[in-house]
C-alpha cells in the first residue's frame, strides 16, 4: 500500500513550510502548521458526528497468486452491470507486478483482464480509475512507457475483454510524467493531468484523443500557478476545474480553473488553518457548487504527529469563493485524513478517510450534507473487512461501490492484506 509520502503524493520541493514527510501507516506524513485563526469570510466547521447504520459488503478480496492484482487504487467504473478497475500491483506481466485490470461482477465475481508488463512497449502500476466511451475503456499509468528511465507512465485503451492498446507514452519535460488520476471525457476528446514533469516539472494539464495524438495544455510552473496535480478534472459547462497538492500563495496547494485551450486560473490558494491544505482529490459539482476534501489542513490537530491538521470538507462556487463545512477531529473513534473525493447521491455527498473510526488507521465510510452535517456510516476494521480507503466511490442505482488498498486476506503481502472492493448501501 501506497501512504502519502511515497508513490502517488510524494513530493520534495523547497516551499517555505510544505516539506512533505513520510509518517507510516495510514497516517498522512505532511507536516501542516497547527490551528490559526480564522480568515475573514470562512464560517467555523461543524465538528459533530455520529453513527449510523448501513449495509456493508466485502465483494471480493485480492489475494497473492501470480495472476492476480493486489492493492487496487483507482475508483471503479460501472459498465453495463458489471465493475471495473485497476490495482497498482499484481498481476504476471512483470517481476513483482506491474498492476492490473479487472473486472468484478456486483456479486462478487472477479477477474483480471489484462496485466501490464512495464517496459517501453507497456504500462505499470495504474493508480488511475477508467472511463467508458462509447464501450471502450480508457485508462492511464504512473510509471512505464519509453519516456524515460523506468517509464513516465502512459495513456492506454483497453476492451471490456481485455485487449489493451498504449496510446501515448509519456516523456518527463515535454508533456509531462506519472499521471496518477484518471481521465475526462469531454465530446470525444480525454483530459488528464500528470503530477510531475512539463516545462518547470511542476506537473500539466493535457488533453488526447481517443487515437493517442496527445497535447500539453498547460505546464504548472510558478508557485502561485500550483503544483503537482495528483487529481483528475471534472467539466462545468465546457470549463473544468481540478486541484494542486502544493502551490499557491501558501505551498498548501489550489483550486484552479482551465479552458480546453489551456488558460488557468487559480481560485482559491489554501492556507492550512481553517481552509484545508494538500488537496489529494478532484470536485465534485452539486447544483453550481463544486465540493471537495483536504487530508490535512483545517484548525483541529490531530494527536499523531502533533502538529497535524485532520483535514476539511469545503465548498467552492466557480469564481472562487470557498467555504469549510467540516473539520475532521481527532475524537475518539472520529473519521480523519479523507484522501478521497466526495460522490453526491440526491443531495447527500458521500466519501472515505484514511485512518480514525475504532481501528485507529482503517479509516470510514461518511456522510456530509451540504450544510456541513457529517455521519459516519461504516466503521473499517482492518482484516476481512478491508482498511485505508483512499479512493473515491461510486453510486450505483443507490449503492455504493469502492476499494480499500489494504485489508482483505491477511494471508497476502505480510499479512496487511491486499485490499477490497466493496458494497455499501447507506
Amino acid at each position: 500500500m501506497k501512504s502519502l509520502g511515497s508513490g502517488r503524493y510524494a513530493v520534495s520541493i523547497s516551499v517555505a513550510a510544505a516539506l512533505l514527510v513520510g509518517c507510516g501507516g495510514a497516517q498522512p506524513p505532511i507536516d501542516v502548521p497547527g490551528a490559526m485563526p480564522h480568515a475573514a469570510g470562512v464560517a467555523p466547521a461543524r465538528t459533530g458526528h455520529r453513527m449510523s447504520a448501513s449495509s456493508y459488503q466485502v465483494l471480493y478480496s485480492f489475494h497473492e497468486g501470480q495472476f492476480h492484482g493486489r492493492h487496487p487504487e483507482s475508483a471503479l467504473t460501472y459498465v453495463n452491470g458489471t465493475l471495473y478497475g485497476t490495482t497498482y500491483g499484481g498481476g504476471n506481466g512483470c517481476a513483482g507486478g506491474c498492476g492490473t485490470v479487472y473486472r468484478v461482477s456486483t456479486t462478487g465475481t472477479e477477474k483480471v483482464l489484462y496485466s501490464f508488463h512495464g517496459g517501453s512497449s507497456d504500462g505499470a502500476n495504474p493508480a488511475g480509475n477508467l472511463i467508458d466511451v462509447n464501450g471502450t475503456l480508457y485508462g492511464t499509468t504512473a510509471n512505464g512507457g519509453g519516456g524515460c528511465g523506468i517509464g513516465c507512465g502512459t495513456v492506454y485503451s483497453i476492451s471490456t475483454t481485455g485487449t489493451e492498446t498504449m496510446l501515448h507514452s509519456f516523456d518527463h519535460k515535454y508533456d509531462g510524467q506519472q499521471p496518477y488520476a484518471g481521465l475526462l471525457d469531454v465530446n470525444g476528446t480525454l483530459y488528464g493531468t500528470t503530477k510531475w514533469g512539463g516545462s518547470s516539472g511542476n506537473g500539466t494539464v493535457y488533453s488526447i484523443s481517443t487515437s493517442g495524438s496527445e497535447k500539453v495544455l498547460f505546464s504548472f510552473g510558478r508557485n502561485h500557478d500550483g503544483a503537482f496535480p495528483v487529481s483528475g478534472l471534472i467539466n462545468v459547462k465546457g470549463t473544468l476545474y481540478g486541484t494542486t497538492y502544493t502551490g499557491g500563495s501558501s505551498g498548501y496547494g489550489t483550486v484552479y480553473s482551465i479552458t480546453t485551450t489551456g488558460t488557468e486560473k487559480v481560485l482559491h490558494s489554501f492556507s492550512s488553518a481553517p481552509d484545508g491544505a494538500m488537496p489529494t482529490a478532484g470536485l465534485i459539482d452539486v447544483s453550481g457548487t463544486l465540493y471537495g476534501t483536504t487530508p490535512a489542513g483545517g484548525d483541529a490537530i490531530c494527536y499523531e504527529v502533533g502538529q497535524i491538521a485532520c483535514g476539511v470538507v469545503y465548498s467552492i462556487t466557480t469564481s472562487g469563493r470557498e467555504k469549510v463545512l467540516h473539520t475532521f477531529t481527532p475524537a475518539s473513534d472520529g473519521p480523519r485524513y479523507p484522501y478521497a473525493g466526495l460522490v453526491n447521491v440526491r443531495g447527500i455527498m458521500y466519501g472515505t478517510t484514511e485512518a480514525g473510526g475504532q481501528c485507529d488507521s482503517c479509516g470510514v465510510v461518511y456522510s456530509v450534507t451540504t450544510a456541513g452535517y457529517l455521519t459516519t456510516l461504516h466503521y473499517f476494521l482492518g482484516g476481512s473487512g478491508g482498511a485505508s480507503p483512499n479512493s473515491n466511490m461510486i453510486d450505483v442505482n443507490g449503492t455504493l461501490y469502492g476499494t480499500t488498498p489494504s485489508g482483505g486476506s491477511l494471508k497476502c503481502d505480510h499479512h496487511q492484506g491486499c485490499g477490497t472492493a466493496f458494497a455499501l448501501t447507506p
